[in-house]
């Protein structure tokens, strides 16, 4: 703080998300330093704020993986289970699978209703439509792309089911 008064720095422009938020109101209790924060997070989760800095990047990265996952199950008749980031929000999920047409999106903010989408499964299975593509944020309460992907074998076992896992 003293180094900040030093060079003459009487307020902060912060690009962050929650923990950058927090931090400044911290500095502001103990320094009275004002600051305005930017919302900066891939996650999109910055209440007031329509997009984040980093939220339309995080998406199109996704988009163009998940085409391109699509592209090989489409070559090789495999369903994909695409997990993508969003440990507490699922905008990622959500805005990519929408983007990509994936077959389910699962989400943190909602329950899985895994019946409905092992029920869809066997209806695409019983067209013979083998290439399903299924988008689930890091923290959905079904536990991941690995878990899913466990559960659709465990039902159809003849389906070859991948589970890709997006980094960060």
């Amino acid at each position: 703080f003293q180094q900040l008064k030093k060079q003459g720095i009487d307020g902060l422009i912060l690009i962050g998300g929650d923990g950058t938020f927090k931090g400044a109101n911290v500095f502001f209790k103990e320094h009275s330093l004002p600051a305005i924060g930017i919302p900066g997070t891939i996650d999109n989760d910055i209440a007031g704020s329509d997009y984040t800095i980093g939220f339309d990047t995080a998406v199109n990265t996704a988009v163009e993986a998940i085409d391109k996952i699509r592209d090989t199950a489409e070559a090789h008749d495999r369903m994909f289970v695409v997990e993508v980031m969003g440990r507490d929000a699922g905008y990622i999920a959500l805005n990519s699978g929408i983007a990509c047409g994936a077959e389910d999106i699962l989400v943190p903010e909602q329950t899985s209703d895994f019946k409905a989408i092992l029920k869809r499964i066997s209806n695409d299975k019983r067209r013979k439509k083998l290439v399903n593509i299924i988008v689930v944020a890091e923290g959905d309460d079904f536990g991941g792309a690995e878990a899913v992907r466990l559960k659709i074998i465990e039902k159809f076992p003849n389906i070859e089911v991948r589970a890709t896992i997006l980094g960060h």
